[in-house]
């Protein structure tokens, strides 16, 4: 028995959003420095430039990544999967790949629509759990 599609797009999710940390993380320390990054951080030191738009995106991804793994899941265990989950995981994972390079190159109106395109591909998996 082969895995279904949907559960594999959540998996790609979770190496995005470990990739996403990984590069945010990256970037704060190349600006703080290596004493910082290993030090206890007591002290908060804001980021800006592309190290500000990683940490943004990042948050971003920690804000929706619960909505689609749950809604895929739901969906899974609900026998509800189809064209509807696929494609709608489809959308939501490419988006959620494009929109950081795009927000950490600081591109604007592309990255909100990229953004609006994960959006609707998480209400297209939500929205086959109801149907």
């Amino acid at each position: 028995m082969s895995m279904a599609l949907e559960l594999k797009l959540l998996a790609v999710a979770v190496i995005i959003g470990f990739i996403q940390i990984l590069w945010a993380a990256a970037a704060a320390r190349r600006q703080q420095g290596l004493k910082w990054a290993a030090g206890p951080r007591d002290e908060v030191k804001a980021v800006d430039g592309v190290a500000a738009r990683l940490d943004r995106a990042l948050r971003n991804f920690m804000e929706t990544f619960p909505f689609f793994a749950t809604a895929v899941i739901v969906a899974y265990l609900g026998g509800k999967l189809g064209d509807l989950t696929l494609w709608g995981s489809v959308l939501y994972v490419a988006g959620r790949a494009l929109y950081v390079p795009l927000y950490a190159a600081g591109v604007p109106l592309v990255r909100s629509i990229v953004w609006t395109a994960a959006m609707v591909g998480l209400g297209m998996v939500v929205a086959a759990i109801f149907l």
